[in-house]
C-alpha cells in the first residue's frame, strides 16, 4: 500500500475504529485496582491515541501530499544512476513526448497524483495545452525530483514550432509537494486561464518542489557535506529543462516563484543566481535563512559559518552586497500574518538597480486560501517582467549549417 493511496487511509481508519472498540469492551477489566490494572489501562489509551493521530496523519498527508512515498517519510531518497549526466544529440530541443532517451535528464515519470488534479487541460494539445508528469535528474547533484511541467496551446501549434518560449518556476513550501502546487495553488490552471485570455504570454511552468531530501528541510542551501539545493535548482534544474524543451536559454525568460519556504526560496535563488532568474515572485516568505528542528545545521561549522549564513540573509545582502539588476515581487497580508513588518523593512531596504513590488491585501492568513487570490496578479506581473525569448531553435540541415527560423512576433508581447 503506497503511503498516499487511499487504501491506506481507509486501513487506519479501521484500525483506530478497531482500537476504540477494543478499549471500550476491555475497559471494564481494567476498572480494577492495581499496577497490573493500571499499565494495562495507559497502554489502552496510548495504544488508541497513536493510532488514531497516525490514521488522521495518513489523511492529512494524502490530502496534502506532503510526502509522496514510504521511503521518503523515512528519509531514502532516490538518487540519480552512475551516467545520467548527458542530454541527447538533438541540440537541446528535444521532450519527453513519448518516449524519453534512457539517461536523459527529463525523463517520463509515474502520475504522481496528476490524475487526482482537477481543472487540468484535456484534449488536444495545440487548443488546450498539456500538463505532463516528469523526474528532474541532477547532473551536479545526482537529485531525482518529480515535476509537473505545463506547455501551453502554442508549444505545440505549427506556427510555433521552432520558438522557444519563457519559463516560471513554482516551488512548493515545506514539506509541500508539486501535488498542492497543482491542486491546491492551481498553477497550471490559473497560467492557463490567463493566457488563454491575453492576459499571459504562452509561457512554460515548472512545478517542482525544493524539498530534495525530505523529511529535512534544506531551505535551498547548499549544505556543506549534505545536499546541494541551491546547486540542483539554480544549475542542475535550468540545464535539464533547456535540454528537453523549447525554453528561453537567456536569464531575462526565467522566473521562479513560491509560497511560504518556497517563497523564501524564490527571492534566494533571484537574488543569489540573477544569472539565471531574473524575476521572482514571493508569496508570504522569510528573508533570512536560519537553522530550525526541520532544517539540521544548514551552514555547518568552522569559520566561514557567519559568512554562509550571511549570504543568505537578504536584508544582509541589501545592506553589504552589490544589488543584482532583478524584479521580485512580495506578498503579505497586513493582518493575519506576522511577515508584514518584515516585508515592509524589505521593501524599504531594496534599491536601484532592484526593483521591487507588493500584494499587500489587508487580511489574509498563511494558508492556500489567501495565496490562491495572489497568484493570479503575481503571474500578471511576472508576465510584463520575462521577455518572450527571441532565440529561435535552429534548424540542421544535411551538411550540418544551423539556421534560424523566422520569430512569428505577430502574438508576442515583449
Amino acid at each position: 500500500m503506497g503511503l498516499t493511496s487511499e487504501t491506506t487511509v481507509y486501513v487506519m481508519a479501521a484500525l483506530a475504529a478497531v482500537c476504540v472498540g477494543l478499549l471500550v469492551w476491555s475497559w471494564p477489566r481494567f476498572a480494577r485496582q492495581g499496577l497490573r490494572q493500571v499499565l494495562g489501562r495507559l497502554l489502552a489509551i496510548g495504544t488508541t491515541q497513536v493510532v488514531m493521530i497516525a490514521a488522521f496523519a495518513c489523511w492529512l498527508n494524502s490530502s496534502y501530499q506532503f510526502f509522496g512515498s514510504w521511503g521518503e517519510l523515512f528519509g531514502r531518497v532516490e538518487t540519480a544512476p552512475v551516467g545520467v549526466t548527458q542530454a541527447g544529440d538533438d541540440g537541446g530541443t528535444g521532450t519527453v513526448n513519448g518516449a524519453a532517451v534512457k539517461g536523459a535528464p527529463v525523463q517520463p515519470a509515474g502520475d504522481e497524483q496528476l490524475s487526482r488534479v482537477s481543472g487540468l487541460p484535456t484534449g488536444p494539445a495545440a487548443v488546450n495545452g498539456r500538463v505532463e508528469s516528469v523526474k528532474v535528474i541532477g547532473r551536479r547533484t545526482g537529485v531525482v525530483d518529480p515535476a509537473f511541467v505545463y506547455l501551453p496551446p502554442q508549444y505545440f501549434q505549427k506556427a510555433y514550432q521552432r520558438q522557444r518560449f519563457p519559463v516560471i518556476v513554482a516551488l512548493s513550501g515545506y514539506p509541500g509537494s508539486i501535488f498542492n502546487l497543482a491542486q491546491h495553488l492551481r498553477v497550471s490552471q490559473t497560467a492557463g486561464a490567463l493566457q488563454k485570455s491575453g492576459l499571459m504570454q504562452p509561457t512554460v511552468m515548472v512545478m517542482i518542489r525544493p524539498t530534495i531530501a525530505p523529511p529535512r528541510d534544506t531551505e535551498c542551501v547548499n549544505v556543506p557535506g549534505g545536499p546541494q539545493t541551491e546547486t540542483f535548482l539554480a544549475r542542475d534544474l535550468p540545464d535539464a529543462l533547456k535540454s528537453a524543451y523549447r525554453v528561453g536559454h537567456d536569464a531575462s525568460a526565467w522566473g521562479v516563484m513560491g509560497y511560504s519556504s518556497g517563497g523564501s526560496c524564490a527571492l534566494q535563488l533571484t537574488m543569489r543566481d540573477p544569472h539565471v532568474y531574473t524575476t521572482a515572485a514571493a508569496l508570504s516568505p522569510d528573508y533570512r535563512v536560519k537553522d530550525d528542528p526541520t532544517t539540521g545545521s544548514l551552514f555547518g561549522s568552522g569559520p566561514d559559518r557567519t559568512e554562509r549564513m550571511n549570504g543568505h540573509d537578504l536584508m544582509w545582502r541589501l545592506k553589504h552586497l552589490p544589488v543584482p539588476q532583478v524584479s521580485v515581487l512580495v506578498a503579505e497580508s497586513k493582518h493575519g500574518e506576522r511577515g508584514y513588518p518584515q516585508t515592509q523593512a524589505f521593501i524599504k531596504a531594496v534599491k536601484a538597480p532592484m526593483r521591487v513590488a507588493s500584494i499587500l491585501p489587508e487580511h489574509g492568513s498563511h494558508n492556500f486560501p489567501t495565496w490562491v487570490q495572489e497568484v493570479p496578479p503575481a503571474l500578471k506581473w511576472m508576465n510584463q517582467q520575462l521577455t518572450f525569448p527571441q532565440d529561435a531553435v535552429p534548424r540542421h540541415h544535411k551538411k550540418g549549417a544551423a539556421v534560424a527560423e523566422p520569430t512569428p512576433t505577430a502574438t508576442m508581447r515583449r
